[in-house]
């Protein structure tokens, strides 16, 4: 990130860190976040009614969501330089319009075709919010409150990604799912008109130098970064870790815990807690590095706790109650995918740790996305194996690479380094 690179003439002119302007800016950013975050999980609710409606195998929906997840994982590459480039201010005002066309889209679809088109919009938009948003709490805040602003950003996203997924679920009793998306398409007009009176950069960026310049500094950044071995084990075990959670999160929580026997409200309130445990344990998860002053172990706390909870809801036949609090300890554990943020930004320049945030989530995404389109082609496999749809067997079944997933994240987390600065 360019917080440390910022030309010495500017330093008269840079606010104070902190203050107002700094809060306003950062709720924007953050807002952003949500905005889009609160759609992509809205799917694990409608994709039900959107399946129904538009006539889609289990396999497509599946591929619509992982869609998504790729589409983002390849522009979010380019998000960190990007933001360094041009600031926030003329990166994400672009974006919020390029998410809420994709949601009026989306609410209009009428084919497959349109559905991937409408989530290909949202990825590219999406895939500069998550980083924005650290990249102004970085710029606004100071470099030495970065991880703790990165991690409020995901607490923000993950407590209303619980209010949005419960809301809906009611909501989605009176109305159809095409009028809960056109709101949110109306909602996203708002978002971009307080965006373009408060997103502002604490020091205006020239961006000057064409296109020419510009991708060579991208490019110039992104292979800076990616000569360190150890941001791309950060970036592979918080990728091995967070994929599952987007999984279940997005599309297979509902599914799986139908197949326990709930109902489809206990259902959505499930698939919620996972969201909620992540909030708490982004919390947790920082604080206890912090106190510790290591990462490594914080991680194997988190990623042990992710597995055991992933394995009861599984393979163990529980009561509703031990499910529900299973998921929100699967969720609680999954926060230990937040400091893989933190230990590849120990080991880069400060001008770059918005880079090696948008490699680790690009990462992210990219296995997310794996993990969302499996189960789903796993299901076709499995009923022509002889498993009966919607059987506890057959969910089993296809949520094993979600099981290999977090075991092969506990594996490369117990090989990484301690990178905690020593002063």
């Amino acid at each position: 990130m360019s917080a440390n690179a910022a030309p010495a003439q500017h330093d008269a002119a840079r606010p104070a860190l902190g203050g107002v302007r700094a809060w306003l800016a950062w709720l924007v950013a953050v807002a952003f976040v949500v905005y889009y975050f609160s759609f992509q999980t809205g799917y694990a609710i409608v994709n039900a009614s959107v399946q129904k409606e538009l006539s889609l195998s289990v396999a497509q929906v599946g591929m619509i969501a992982a869609a998504y997840t790729w589409v983002f994982a390849v522009f979010q590459l380019l998000s960190g330089p990007t933001l360094d480039r041009l600031g926030a201010r003329r990166v994400l005002l672009p974006a919020i319009v390029l998410v809420t066309a994709g949601i009026v889209l989306f609410a209009n679809a009428r084919s497959f075709e349109a559905l991937l088109l409408s989530q290909a919009l949202v990825a590219i938009g999406a895939s500069t919010g998550f980083v924005g948003a650290g990249y102004v709490g970085g710029q606004w805040f100071g470099m030495a409150k970065f991880s703790f602003m990165f991690g409020l950003v995901q607490f923000a996203a993950s407590i209303f990604s619980v209010i949005n997924q419960n809301l809906l679920g009611w909501v989605l009793s009176t109305a159809s799912w095409r009028s809960v998306f056109w709101t949110d398409g109306l909602l996203g007009l708002v978002l971009l008109f307080a965006a373009y009176a408060m997103l502002r950069d604490p020091v205006p960026v020239a961006g000057g130098g064409g296109f020419g310049r510009f991708f060579a500094d991208v490019g110039a950044a992104l292979g800076a970064v990616a000569r360190v071995p150890h941001v791309w084990m950060a970036a592979v075990f918080g990728a091995l870790c967070f994929g599952p959670m987007l999984a279940l999160g997005v599309v297979w929580g509902p599914k799986l815990l139908a197949a326990h026997g709930l109902d489809t409200h206990a259902a959505n309130v499930g698939t919620s807690l996972l969201w909620l445990g992540l909030a708490a344990g982004c919390f947790v998860a920082p604080w206890m590095s912090d106190r510790l002053r290591r990462r490594k172990w914080p991680v194997l706390v988190g990623i042990v706790l992710q597995l055991l909870a992933l394995a009861a809801l599984i393979y163990v036949e529980l009561p509703a109650a031990a499910l529900l609090a299973c998921c929100f300890l699967f969720g609680f554990g999954n926060a230990a995918h937040m400091l893989a943020f933190s230990t590849a930004g120990d080991v880069v320049e400060p001008r770059h740790i918005g880079t090696s945030a948008a490699i680790v989530n690009g990462l992210m995404f990219v296995v997310g996305g794996i993990l969302i389109s499996r189960p789903g082609l796993r299901i076709g496999l499995g009923i022509e194996e002889g498993l009966a749809p919607a059987s506890l067997e057959i969910a089993q079944y296809a949520a094993r690479p979600l099981m290999i997933s977090v075991i092969v994240a506990l594996i490369v987390a117990a090989s990484m380094r301690e990178t905690y600065p020593q002063r």
